[in-house]
This record gives C-alpha cells, sequence and structure tokens, in this order.
C-alpha cells in the first residue's frame, strides 16, 4: 500500500457514511440472520473451518448482503476482490480473472464480490463458469431479485443459495445503540443521546433496513443543534424528521411486488377482509398502480367467488369503472369497498373449473357434431337440411324449460359445471338438480 492508498483508506473511515463506518468486521458483529450464521448452521461452520465456495446471498436492501461478503473474506484470508454488476464491463472482469490466476498460482485464494449479479447479462454470467468451476475464483454474488429467475441456471447449480431476511427491529435497536456508543466508528466521543423512544422509531420504521435507520441517526446527529449544555438529543421527533415516510419494500418489477400481490388475492380469495385491505393499503402507499389492483379484484370477483355472489362481479366492475372517472386519492375508496365485498362473499370457483375444463374438451374435440337441431334456421331451405328441425323452443314449455340435448352426441353426459353449496350457487345446483331429475322423470329415465 502506497502513501495515497493509505490516505484514502483513512479519509474512507473518517468521512464514509455511518452505515459503512460501522459494517461489522467478523461474523460475531453480524445482526440477525441467524437462520444461516448460527454457530450451529451451515453457512457459520464453513467460514469458521476455512471451506466456503461459491455462493449467491438474495434478500432486501439493508440486510447485511455486503457485510457477509465482506467478513467472509476477511476471515478467509483470500484476496478479496469487487465488481457492481450496474458498471463492471469486459475489462473490469478480464482484471479481475487475470489477477485471480496469479493469485491461484502463489496459492492464495480470490474471493469475487459481485453486487447486483442479477444486472449481469447472460454472457458476463457465462464467462465467469468456468473460473467458477474450476476453483479460480469463489463467487459470492448478492441480488435483490429472486435468483432462480435472474441467475443462469448453470452458474447455480454451482453454488448455494442463502436467502437474507429482513432485520428484526431488536437487531437494528442494537446496531443504532452500538453506532452511539462506538468511539471508533461512530459517536462515542460526542456528547450526544438516543433516547429510547427515537431508537425505536428508528428501527421501526426502517422495516428491516439497517442502512436506512444509520442513514436517518447520522442525518440527526449531523443536523440537530446541541443543547445548552452542549449535548446532542435525538428524540423521537427529530428521528421523525429524520425519516420522513416510513420504508416498504416494495419494487413494481421484483419479489416484493409479487409477494404483496400474491398475498393480496390469497387474502380476498381466503375470505380474510382484514388482511386483503391491508395488502391493498401496502400497495397504495408504495405507489401501486390503482388501476392494476382493480384489475386483481375483478379477476378475483370472477374466479374466485362466482357464482356463489354474482354481485362480486357487478362491485368490481363498478368500482373499475368508477375509478377511471374519479381518479386518485378518492379512488382508494372505491378499491377498499370492491375489495372488502370480494373478500367477505362466499366463494366458488365452479365457473372458473368449468371454463378451464371445457377449453380443454373443445381443444381434443374440434371434429364433434352440434346436432342438427341446435344448427343455424335463419335462412331459406334450411329444413332440406335438416337444419333446426325438431328443436324445442323452451318458452312454449311450462317453466320455460324442455328436456333437449345441447351438447354433441359423443359428449352427451359431461359436467363442465358442477355448482358448489356456496351461497347463491346452492340455489343454481338445487334447479339444475330438478330440472334434471323433471326431464328424466318425463322421459323414462334419460334426457332426449
Amino acid at each position: 500500500m502506497d502513501l495515497f492508498d493509505y490516505m484514502r483508506e483513512n479519509a474512507l473511515r473518517q468521512e464514509a457514511p455511518l452505515a459503512v463506518r460501522m459494517r461489522p468486521q467478523s461474523l460475531e458483529e453480524i445482526a440477525g440472520q441467524a437462520h444461516i450464521l448460527g454457530k450451529d448452521k451451515l453457512l457459520y461452520r464453513a467460514v469458521k473451518a476455512d471451506a466456503v465456495g461459491s455462493m449467491i446471498l438474495y434478500g432486501p436492501p439493508g440486510c447485511g448482503k455486503t457485510t457477509i461478503a465482506e467478513v467472509i473474506s476477511r476471515e478467509t484470508q483470500s484476496d478479496f476482490c469487487r465488481l457492481n454488476a450496474t458498471t463492471a464491463g469486459k475489462k473490469e472482469m478480464e482484471e479481475v480473472i487475470q489477477r485471480a490466476k496469479e493469485n491461484f498460482g502463489r496459492g492464495r485464494r480470490t474471493t469475487l464480490f459481485v453486487d447486483e449479479i442479477h444486472r449481469f447479462h447472460k454472457g458476463q454470467q457465462d464467462f465467469l463458469l468456468p473460473y467458477v468451476e474450476d476453483g479460480t475464483i469463489a463467487l459470492i454474488g448478492a441480488t435483490t431479485e429472486n435468483p432462480f429467475f435472474e441467475v443462469n441456471a448453470a452458474l447455480l447449480s454451482r453454488s448455494r443459495i442463502f436467502e437474507l431476511k429482513p432485520l428484526a427491529a431488536a437487531d437494528i435497536a442494537a446496531l443504532l445503540r452500538r453506532a452511539m456508543a462506538d468511539k471508533e466508528r461512530g459517536y462515542g466521543n460526542w456528547s450526544a443521546v438516543l433516547t429510547e423512544e427515537a431508537c425505536a422509531f428508528l428501527a421501526d420504521a426502517a422495516a428491516g433496513d439497517a442502512r436506512t435507520a444509520l442513514n436517518a441517526l447520522e442525518l440527526g446527529m449531523k443536523t440537530t443543534a446541541p443543547e445548552s449544555d452542549g449535548c446532542i438529543s435525538i428524540t423521537l421527533s427529530v428521528a421523525e424528521d429524520c425519516i420522513q415516510k416510513r420504508v416498504i419494500r416494495y419494487d413494481k418489477d421484483g419479489d416484493n411486488h409479487y409477494d404483496t400481490v400474491s398475498a393480496f388475492i390469497k387474502s380476498m380469495r381466503g375470505s380474510d377482509p382484514d388482511a386483503a385491505v391491508y395488502y391493498l393499503a401496502r400497495m397504495l402507499y408504495a405507489g401501486e398502480d390503482p388501476r392494476f389492483l382493480a384489475r386483481r379484484i375483478v379477476i378475483c370477483a370472477a374466479e374466485d367467488v362466482g357464482n356463489a355472489d354474482p354481485m362480486a362481479l357487478v362491485v368490481a366492475e363498478s368500482m373499475a369503472a368508477a375509478l377511471d372517472r374519479i381518479g386518485m386519492p378518492e379512488g382508494k375508496l372505491l378499491l377498499s369497498q370492491a375489495c372488502l365485498y370480494v373478500a367477505s362473499a362466499p366463494k366458488s370457483n365452479a365457473a372458473t373449473t368449468a371454463i378451464f375444463s371445457a377449453l380443454d374438451f373443445a381443444a381434443q374435440t374440434t371434429a364433434a357434431v352440434i346436432p342438427p337441431y341446435l344448427r343455424d334456421a335463419h335462412y331459406a331451405g334450411h329444413e332440406k337440411l335438416g337444419r333446426g328441425v325438431g328443436y324445442r323452443y323452451p318458452h312454449d314449455y311450462p317453466g320455460n324449460y324442455v328436456a333437449q340435448d345441447y351438447l354433441p352426441e359423443t359428449l352427451r353426459g359431461t359436467v363442465f359445471y358442477a355448482p358448489s353449496d356456496n351461497g347463491k350457487e346452492a340455489e343454481i345446483k338445487a334447479r339444475l338438480a330438478a330440472l334434471k331429475a323433471a326431464g328424466e322423470e318425463k322421459h323414462g329415465g334419460r334426457k332426449t
């Protein structure tokens, strides 16, 4: 290390953001992630045994992916190289691999940390593959996106996948207290106090992201004037100013989007209006397109409520139309009403099952012949072709019903729609059963 490198590192230690300065230096300092870093867990044992291979660290921002990679490199004493997939090009990748080859020849291992590895295109990921396979590098990829969607299967097969969880509020609170007490990296030499109320608020509002909480604490420390005794006091009001809006994990193109939407739909389907409106609010808070939410409610009304309560679709569709006219913010009232109606309604997917079953049959029976008496008879000479002959007009019979076969002969007796016993569909089921029984009785136990 030359003088300039030394001066640069020293400046970084002094001027780097608090979240960077407070990064743990050992496995024992890492907050949370006990499911993979507990002393009896695989990753902890592998690091201590100096037997770490390639891996993908998958989790939300601020949960410790970069920190874990740096600690692993430090504890295994390998040469730590770092690339950011958003900026690294072919030249940088080739330089790292050349460095790793030289290390390999000298008997030293190289750990390559690729931040946001999901940003690497297929060619870049394929470039790393042979060097991961032959041990030239131990790859640690970090991603906020599901690696099974974003990372090449070949690279995944040569790596272990470790999913990191958002940090618990208690873990973040402990990090904040450590930052206030640390005399080298934090504010231990400052005349300052972080109240318990402020600490709890920051830990909770950060929503599992340690970086967010530490950044807010740093902002408070830098912008709050000392009191008469010279002490900086980070109170609840100061903390609230430093985080104007609580963090919510929601990327419209990522896992959080799909996970939240999935929970929203499943809550409506599961008849839990409280959970459904919570996930609706969570998505609205995060800035989700209200028209997208409206479409999901309409689909759920048809797919999961169906004929158990036909009004659900009417309510949902009316909401969608009104939302286009009214817009936001009042549109959230419409979304809430329709969401709660659909969630509270009796459920049946019989109509959904019917169409998918019928589609399967339609694809397999394209040659099935429509009965002649059901075919079009709105032209002269139709009788000569047998079109419409023998058709029974239901309104000419008592109850506006007459027993008659409507399916092609090869499909007669096939049932696509099996109404449930829920809500309005129970009435539909009873009526269809009664019509069927009446038709069979009139025609000697069979339909005509």
